[in-house]
This record gives C-alpha cells, structure tokens and sequence, in this order.
C-alpha cells in the first residue's frame, strides 16, 4: 500500500530520474503480478544514500528479484566499484533476479546466496557500509543486534515497510508483524547509538545512520 496520494505519489515518481528498460520491465512484473517491491521513489532513495555515503559493501536481507538490489548495484558502480550482497529463500527469485540483473550489467558487483537472510548476515565478513531489511516483519526486533554488530560507524541501515499499510496505527492489531515492527520503530528511534527518520514514502522507511 502506497500511503501517499496518488497524486503526489505520481509526482514524486515523476520527478525520478529515466529509468533502464529493464527497470521498467521489473516494475510492470510487480504491478501484473502483486509482488511487493520498493518502487521508484524508495528506491531512488536508496540509490541516493548509497551515493552519499559512498558505499562500497552493501547486504540486503530480503532481496526478492533483485530490484531493489539494482538501485544498490548501480551507486555502488558508481561509487567505483564494490559489492551488493542479493539474499533471498527462493531458488526461482534467485534466478529471476541473476537474468535481470545480468542485463542491467551487475554480473560482476552482486553476490547472490539462496538462504536465510539473517544466517547469511551472520557469517558473512562485516563491516558493511549499508544494510537493507525486507524481512518477515516478525523477524525484525531479533535481526537488529546483529545489523548493529556487522555496519560500520558513519553507515546507513533502511528498513522497509516501517510505516506497514498503517496498521501500526491500530491499537486493536497485536499481530506478531505488526507489533515487531512497532518495537523494531523503538528499538531504533529511541537508541542513542542512531540517529534516524522515519520516510513516509510508500509504506514507509526507517532511515537510521549508526553512531558509534
């Protein structure tokens, strides 16, 4: 769920800069098919905090077909070459996401692993200067330790979906998600080892850069 106007949603998007067809193509999968995806106006910035910080290592646990790890790909060439980590359970999201991202000319900037994301995270050699979370909701509050322990100080964490179709703003929902990603919310805002927004574009990013 989109919680902009269409309007300014459709602006916003407007304002993006051209896209690779092969952006567009995996856009109109997600739209034909309901399949979740961060869009172009999460994703540009993303691509703009990778830019910033110069990001050079980035892991995503939660990767889907590799859209957004596109966004990653592409600051990280240009910030003169590096890597993106792309993890995700299944085998066919997997291959999905190596033929586009072939395409797009990422062959050799992303890692893929077919695996649980924050096992991956664990064994994989830190620190990283970026990490995106697009995990079960119910997961975040237990992956937050360990994303502290493996970003570099100065480094970015975006965590998607904060703002959760507005269900957060439900009292009456105590769903395991949902309360996850409430406490995920304070977990951070309230930690003086963050600082960090919450971005109410599509259904929300939490944007937190780790102190110390």
């Amino acid at each position: 769920m989109d919680i902009l106007s269409k309007q300014l949603s459709d602006y916003l998007e407007n304002l993006v800069p051209p896209r690779h067809p092969e952006l567009k193509k995996m856009e109109d999968y997600a739209a034909k098919n309901n399949f979740p995806i961060i869009g172009p106006i999460c994703g540009h910035l993303c691509y703009q905090m990778a830019r910033t910080i110069g990001a050079k290592r980035i892991f995503e646990l939660g990767s889907g077909y590799g859209y957004s790890t596109a966004w990653f790909a592409q600051a990280v060439k240009e910030n003169g070459g590096g890597e993106v980590h792309h993890v995700v359970w299944d085998d066919e999201l997997s291959k999905m996401a190596r033929e586009h991202l072939k395409t797009l000319g990422y062959e050799g900037t992303v890692k893929y692993t077919v695996g649980e994301a924050i096992q991956t995270l664990q064994h994989s050699q830190g620190p990283f200067d970026l990490i995106f979370n697009d995990i079960d909701k119910a997961d975040y509050p237990k992956s937050l330790p360990l994303i502290y322990d493996k970003l570099r100080v100065g480094g970015v964490l975006i965590i998607d979906n904060i703002l959760w179709s507005g269900r957060i703003f439900d009292d009456m929902d105590q769903s395991d998600a949902t309360k996850a990603i409430r406490e995920t919310t304070g977990m951070v805002m309230n930690n003086d080892r963050w600082v960090a927004s919450v971005v109410p574009m599509r259904d929300g990013l939490l944007v937190a850069t780790k102190l110390r």
